[in-house]
């Protein structure tokens, strides 16, 4: 009996010091987590509010309002591209801002970009290329260059006066600002067609393939999150954002250039910076037959 009790006493006291090493443990490894957690504090976005884009609201039913907390939520958290987009915004935003005033196009279409590009010179999979994402054949027919030497839907004031009356005639056709953005989206001949067999009219009471569903959503997201980004967690300050490329004058060239290195090196740049400030010249060279271009030189 009395080596029972002193096993069970050996057993206790071992479970003991087990317990207050564990104990231990989880509160170093509590203080480790606690001083190492990402300064950060995930919550959902406010939806109980009015939304517009363009000026036009969206409704408050549910099911819209579900549909833009999906975007926001994604948007809110998708922290390396949002910030991208306030760099770059900062560069381009001015220019995009005034040629859309210029020509009677609402503000919220500088959003469009961003959905678009990102505010780059991207190319799609489906080979739309630029800020506005223009495919070969529509940049045409809105008078846009395009071929091996020059590409115009990479010029940011070119394009975006392309895409200004563009959305001008996509407002005309089908009354909106609201369903010219998901007709700039999806087509303007599959929209028609999807107005003509649903019967409806209203781009939110229509059901549409994922990406043009989703698409003003994504573009009322995009417009909240620029527009206020501190009141969703992104602090950027004013030197770090991307400066505008306004340091340049403009040569006109109406010659063909056999060389854009020695035509950089001539007006005391390189090619490099030369391609930067004119993304629209595809090749190291540009045969002129009609045409003036406008080239801008950085400034050194």
């Amino acid at each position: 009996m009395d080596k029972l009790i002193l096993r069970f006493g050996l057993i206790s006291g071992v479970i003991f010091t087990l317990l207050i090493f564990v104990s231990s443990y989880a509160e170093e490894a509590s203080a480790d987590i606690e001083a190492n957690q990402l300064p950060q504090i995930i919550q959902a976005p406010n939806i109980n509010k009015q939304f517009d884009w363009a000026g036009e609201l969206m409704p408050l039913s549910a099911d819209a309002k579900e549909r833009l907390d999906v975007q926001l939520l994604r948007n809110s958290y998708y922290h390396s591209s949002t910030i991208q987009y306030l760099k770059r915004a900062n560069r381009y935003f001015p220019t995009i801002e005034r040629i859309l005033l210029e020509h009677g196009i609402p503000d919220d279409f500088k959003f469009l970009a961003v959905a678009e590009s990102g505010l780059e010179h991207a190319t799609s999979p489906a080979n739309a290329k630029g800020f506005w994402q223009f495919r070969k054949l529509a940049g045409k027919e809105q008078g846009l260059e395009i071929n091996d030497e020059v590409d115009e839907r990479y010029h940011v004031e070119k394009s975006t006066i392309a895409a200004c009356n563009y959305l001008k005639w996509l407002k005309r056709k089908f009354g909106t600002w609201t369903d010219a953005a998901a007709a700039y989206n999806v087509g303007p001949t599959a929209y028609a067609r999807q107005i003509k067999a649903q019967k409806e009219s209203n781009y939110y009471n229509m059901n549409l393939n994922q990406e043009t569903a989703k698409y003003v959503f994504r573009l009322i997201a995009i417009k909240e999150i620029m527009s206020s980004p501190q009141e969703f967690g992104f602090y950027l300050q004013p030197e770090e954002k991307y400066p505008p490329m306004s340091d340049y004058y403009e040569v006109e060239v109406s010659e063909s250039v056999s060389n854009w290195g020695d035509f950089a090196h001539e007006y005391g740049t390189t090619y490099r910076e030369l391609k930067r400030y004119n993304p629209w010249l595809r090749d190291n060279h540009l045969t002129v037959i009609k045409n003036k271009y406008m080239v801008k030189i950085p400034e050194v």
